[in-house]
């Protein structure tokens, strides 16, 4: 299994989310350094990742694209998607691939609904996330439990089946929506999600939705 992040001037909480994959036993870890102006790239080496560089900021998408086309590439059968600002559980990890490998699944997504472990900000909890879960249903068709959630594991299947088009946070509903498509085997699983800031704003939700709107068009 390699576990796949998309950083973008992350140099400070970079390593130690590395560090913290590598004890808890995953060694394969891909950074994909989305053209960062700090030292993410350097303390994503310093702490063991392979790094790979985009020359150019493109988007939480495009990164993750480019991570799974090493991963795969580099004889991956699993691939985790982990964010870079600690919110993230490793542990998760494994129940998620535990879920995975004994139903024969093609995909994952985390859920912060599935127990109480994440300590969700009141607004967002009762106001911004059941907004998003009803728009991403009506965009994607798949009723999920939580919405634009970064956590996710895929096996070989499913990459091969997802091409991810969208650069920016749009591709969080893209992946669902292809799934759907192309008649995955998916479920959720429960993730622990550690509140550093608010997170999305309710413009970066329009964002989204723009970027959804102008890919059905275009």
């Amino acid at each position: 299994m390699f576990v796949v992040i998309a950083a973008y001037n992350e140099e400070k909480s970079i390593g130690r989310v590395i560090r913290g994959l590598f004890e808890n036993g995953f060694t394969k870890v891909v950074a994909v350094d989305d053209g960062s102006t700090d030292k993410t790239a350097d303390e994503a080496l310093r702490a063991g990742a392979m790094v790979v560089r985009h020359a150019i900021n493109r988007g939480q998408g495009a990164a993750l694209r480019t991570g799974n086309d090493y991963a795969f590439a580099h004889g991956a059968d699993l691939v985790a998607h982990f964010d870079a600002d600690g919110q993230f559980n490793p542990a998760d990890i494994r129940i998620a691939e535990k879920l995975l490998r004994e139903n024969n699944l093609d995909i994952v997504f985390g859920s912060r609904f599935l127990d109480a472990r994440s300590k969700i900000p009141f607004s967002k909890k009762y106001f911004v996330l059941p907004i998003a879960r009803l728009i991403n249903f009506c965009i994607t068709g798949v009723r999920l439990t939580d919405a634009h959630n970064g956590f996710r594991l895929m096996n070989r299947r499913a990459y091969e089946a997802i091409t991810i088009t969208q650069d920016r946070m749009a591709h969080n509903s893209e992946i669902v929506a292809k799934t759907r498509r192309a008649k995955l085997k998916y479920s959720e699983c429960p993730v622990e999600v550690r509140y550093n800031e608010y997170g999305q704003s309710a413009l970066g939700g329009l964002a989204i939705l723009k970027d959804l709107l102008f890919g059905k068009i275009f």
